[in-house]
């Protein structure tokens, strides 16, 4: 019996639009979902939005718009987004607006060990773009280096600690022993690294006057609200019922399946030791797997509106359509470092592997097929080949998409060297056998593109049991 699977994509603040590193998480996390559907496995697909950030409500003031009309906007973008992807979530969570998530925070807090809690005076430097206060060892020439240039704030007030340097040991055991797989390898040595270092005890709450009035009030204390990350990081198991014990938290968290976050590199820390510590404290299940990938740069820079190199994403899938896209980011950019997105590159692939390539190929055996064979061809095999299922197990997006793609590659090469349009003329059995292959051949290959191509896939596997040529798959784009 095939364990269930749990897999989320970290939720987003709403203060911009969704631009396209963005969709990488997605599109990494669909790939990964679809793919554990296709062996059978029950999986939960959790996406949704972080609302409460100080952030979202800052950005809400510079746009003098009211808050909630602001962050509903925002949120809805990135809800579109999801949709026109073709990304296949099975639940979308927003933190200001779901009332299981406000029970559900309220009530991880409520259980962390009264040991792990206290309160006291603090003074430090805040960083509003990662929403984190920061110390020496954080700072890069007295900057944050996740957010260059933008000044720390100086905060002094009185907030809730949580005892994080209690978890030092367990979560070096945990992250060490792989009971927390953090993948790629690099990551895992960087937060073990980290956590050697010392950990040190993390403020989790705020003023209200500081958070605006705006976000979850602390159990049994209205003059706070809830650190965001405390707040935001339950989102994963309030999504699944843990306010009231669901079914499904107890079948996809608490059971004995995989429990998988896919994240940037930038919050790689909060999930990898904020959020376990807290877990622990509360007695609940951990994660088993952080997949962590890197950032989506454009011309080598990171993407940035006073560069002007942000790239939009649905502007890439209204001219292009989402399957381009998708492939782009599966196969075209790093699963696991940095990698660079331009729309001359984008263009590129489009036109030499959808284009030239995968449609060229669907073109070339479908009209073969519709001409000398009967509808139904197709292939029931069940069985996934092992290059692929390697490197879908060990998280290698891009490996598996290049997998893909060498086949596709192959077959284009064996009707061009075995010549089945010519062979049927003078041999019609023999012609038709090799068409047939090839006939099956495409449609293991469909099914091999579902997790990257979903749309794609669907139309040729549509194709080849009625044996009809498809419309164009990939218009060409000069």
């Amino acid at each position: 019996m095939n364990k269930p699977f749990f897999i989320s994509t970290a939720i987003p603040y709403v203060n911009d639009k969704p631009h396209v590193g963005h969709a990488l998480e997605y599109v990494q996390a669909d790939c990964i979902a679809r793919y554990h559907r296709m062996l059978g496995k029950n999986v939960f697909f959790l996406s949704g939005t972080d609302d409460n950030a100080l952030k979202n409500v800052l950005k809400a003031e510079e746009a003098g718009k009211d808050v909630r009309a602001y962050i509903d906007e925002h949120a809805d973008m990135f809800k579109r987004l999801l949709s026109t992807l073709s990304i296949s979530v099975d639940d979308f969570i927003r933190t200001s607006a779901d009332e299981r998530h406000r029970r559900g925070a309220q009530k991880l807090w409520s259980s962390f060990k009264p040991e792990d809690i206290y309160k006291k005076e603090y003074r430090g430097l805040y960083c509003v773009g990662c929403e984190e206060f920061k110390t020496g060892k954080d700072l890069v020439n007295g900057e944050c280096p996740e957010h260059p240039g933008k000044k720390l704030e100086e905060v002094s007030e009185e907030n809730y600690f949580f005892a994080l340097s209690n978890y030092q040991k367990p979560l070096e055991q945990l992250i060490e022993w792989n009971k927390l797989a953090i993948i790629p390898e690099s990551r895992k040595n960087e937060i073990l690294a980290f956590i050697r270092e010392g950990l040190t005890d993390i403020s989790i709450s705020r003023s209200h006057a500081r958070a605006r009035d705006w976000g979850i009030p602390v159990p049994g204390d209205e003059n706070q609200v809830m650190y965001v990350w405390v707040d935001a990081l339950s989102n994963y198991i309030n999504a699944l019922g843990y306010a009231d014990h669901s079914d499904a938290y107890a079948a996809f968290w608490e059971g004995e399946g995989e429990r998988v976050h896919a994240i940037g590199k930038g919050i790689t820390r909060f999930h990898a030791i904020y959020w376990p510590a807290f877990l622990l404290s509360a007695g609940l299940s951990v994660p088993t797997r952080l997949f962590v990938h890197g950032y989506v740069t454009s011309g080598g820079q990171k993407m940035s509106k006073t560069i002007g190199n942000v790239i939009d994403p649905q502007m890439i899938i209204d001219e292009y359509g989402a399957d381009a896209l998708r492939y782009f980011l599966a196969r075209e950019v790093s699963t696991f470092e940095d990698g660079d997105f331009t729309t001359e590159r984008f263009k590129e692939a489009y036109n030499a592997s959808l284009v030239n390539g995968l449609g060229n190929l669907v073109a070339r055996v479908m009209k073969l097929a519709e001409t000398h064979l009967d509808p139904g061809v197709r292939s029931d095999s069940s069985l996934l080949p092992p290059e692929y299922t390697h490197a879908f197990e060990s998280y290698n997006i891009n490996a598996a998409a290049h997998y893909v793609w060498t086949r596709i590659q192959a077959l284009d090469k064996k009707i061009t060297d075995t010549k089945p349009f010519s062979v049927v003329k003078e041999d019609p059995e023999q012609g038709k056998r090799l068409i047939h292959e090839a006939v099956i051949e495409l449609y293991a290959i469909a099914r091999l593109l579902r997790p990257f191509l979903p749309q794609t896939s669907q139309k040729i596997q549509t194709a080849v049991v009625e044996n009809k040529m498809p419309v164009s798959l990939f218009p060409r784009k000069e």
